[in-house]
């Protein structure tokens, strides 16, 4: 049961992320993505940070892992190229991944 709990709460919480993503975008970003692109490039980029090592960096001495953006957009660009999810200009991602790290942070506080 804990399991399905889990994954109820990575939903709930994928939909408020997709959510401030949306609010986060300029309007004229907006109106490239669906909400499935949006759902889409979440699961890149978390696939992204499992697979980089990044969980795995030391923090500064502020508690911060620098992450560099124009690589998850790079790598996000290709997947949804090589997967026929379409082909995405790197602005536009970047607004994403922006909108993306904006809110882990908003949340961990």
């Amino acid at each position: 049961m804990a399991e399905t709990d889990d994954i109820l709460m990575d939903a709930e919480d994928d939909a408020r992320c997709v959510e401030y993503i949306r609010n986060y975008l300029p309007q004229e970003v907006k109106e490239k993505f669906t909400d499935d692109d949006l759902y889409y490039f979440l699961d890149v980029i978390y696939d992204y940070y499992a697979n980089s090592g990044i969980f795995d960096a030391e923090p500064d001495e502020e508690g911060y892992v620098d992450i560099d953006l124009d690589e998850v957009v790079d790598y996000v660009i290709k997947k949804a190229k090589k997967e026929d999810m379409g082909v995405f200009e790197h602005d536009d991602v970047l607004f994403v991944v922006q909108g993306e790290m904006e809110y882990s942070e908003s949340s961990m506080n």
